[in-house]
């Protein structure tokens, strides 16, 4: 069973056959929301929405220890986390989907390992590939069948929130290496590394970051309110391909 983590805009999956909703605890708190299970044709998913429904937690208020561990503890095969970003490579314009496979964490404070307190021994955690290969080449291949060209690979900026960056701030991302922008990516890909569950990343692009392609001064979701539904139509259609021709 692939378990799916919706970002912002994604409350709801496509062609998401609904059949329970389970509240779960677990020893970091409560998750963002009740777990729902269902099917997307005939294949049983789980799915929990990042932001909780109706979008009530921002990016530094996510408990995402108690997320990626009550999914985890429903034994899923892989974790798709859906994460909107904004383009700094040219490669990654508004409107498209990338499938990155590389992250840098700028974010600071968030709860960021299970090995942590009293008699709970340190854990250095390989995270040189932060995602899941055989899991990314699932969605890759997902997004071919779908007809979706996906962008292959990039460099994820995983920045505090929930403000968004300025020009100043994503020049130095560009300069560091980051060709797209977003809040939620970590410690989502490191936790679910601790608890040995493939992790890999759809990330929609839907809109130019601070300063990079047509973007002014000031980015507002009217103006990439039409890439934003671009963006997130193509990721159905890649969920939907993966869920019902993917194996892992």
């Amino acid at each position: 069973m692939l378990a799916i983590i919706g970002g912002s805009g994604l409350y709801r999956l496509p062609g998401f056959e609904s059949t329970q909703r389970q509240i779960v605890r677990t020893p970091f708190g409560d998750p963002s929301c009740p777990l729902t299970f269902g099917l997307i044709g005939g294949h049983p998913v789980v799915f929990i929405a990042r932001h909780g429904y109706g979008h009530s937690l921002a990016p530094h208020e996510i408990n995402y220890r108690a997320n990626i561990w009550a999914l985890a503890e429903q034994g899923v095969s892989g974790i798709v986390a859906v994460g909107s970003v904004g383009g700094i490579s040219a490669g990654v314009p508004p409107g498209t989907v990338a499938v990155p496979d590389q992250i840098i964490d700028y974010t600071w404070g968030r709860a960021h390992t299970y090995f942590e307190g009293a008699d709970i021994p340190v854990v250095h955690t390989d995270l040189t590939l932060p995602y899941d290969a055989r899991l990314r080449a699932r969605l890759l291949q997902a997004a071919k069948s779908a007809g979706v060209d996906a962008h292959d690979g990039g460099v994820y900026a995983c920045t505090q929130g929930p403000r968004l960056e300025t020009a100043a701030e994503i020049r130095r991302l560009e300069r560091d290496g980051a060709d797209m922008v977003g809040m939620t990516g970590m410690p989502e890909a490191a936790l679910a590394r601790e608890k040995g569950v493939p992790y890999a990343c759809l990330a929609p692009v839907v809109n130019w970051a601070a300063g990079k392609g047509d973007s002014v001064a000031s980015v507002t979701f009217d103006s990439q309110s039409q890439a934003f539904a671009a963006a997130l139509e193509s990721v159905g259609k890649i969920l939907i391909a993966a869920v019902t021709h993917g194996s892992h």
